[in-house]
């Protein structure tokens, strides 16, 4: 009976041993805030509207077409806001570190939006980086975009941003 007892004894120790290492290794795969991992509401907020941006929303529209072929529209973006070149892109506004709007002559809000990091200029590759676009909270014609560095802290980035529909 003795020996049935260490049998036992080994194999409930093998377990704990093997679970204690199994877990262990769970829970380091957590993410922490040292890691890099963000709050979700401070990257997923637009800063509010502003008189600038309504007037000249509104103006663009004004200058729409009106016609089904134009249904592909794009914008080239400089790091500091300047609208290099673009299709039905009438003006970009830079809010804040990475936090563009731009505005189009046409309504964009049922579209699909990509965007990309990318130079406006047709010289270099631009660093790695992060963007994210999003329509614009009540303005039909502007899509939000917001850029990021690698480390997915909000930061400058120029940017190519593509709408369809």
């Amino acid at each position: 009976m003795a020996r049935l007892f260490s049998r036992k004894a080994l194999a409930v120790t093998v377990a704990v041993v093997g679970l204690t290492l199994a877990g262990g290794g769970i829970a380091a795969a957590q993410p922490t805030e040292s890691n890099g991992a963000q709050p979700v509401a401070q990257q997923s907020q637009q800063p509010p509207l502003t008189p600038e941006s309504t007037r000249k929303a509104r103006e663009a529209l004004k200058q729409d077409a009106g016609t089904l072929a134009t249904t592909v529209s794009f914008a080239v973006v400089a790091s500091n806001g300047t609208l290099a070149r673009g299709q039905d892109a009438v003006s970009v506004i830079k809010y804040g570190a990475g936090q563009y709007e731009v505005i189009f002559n046409r309504v964009v809000s049922r579209g699909a939006y990509v965007a990309t990091i990318g130079e406006a200029s047709d010289c270099c590759v631009p660093g790695g980086g992060e963007v994210a676009v999003a329509p614009r909270l009540s303005t039909p014609n502007a899509v939000f975009v917001q850029t990021r560095n690698y480390n997915g802290t909000a930061s400058d980035r120029p940017f190519h941003l593509y709408v369809a529909g």
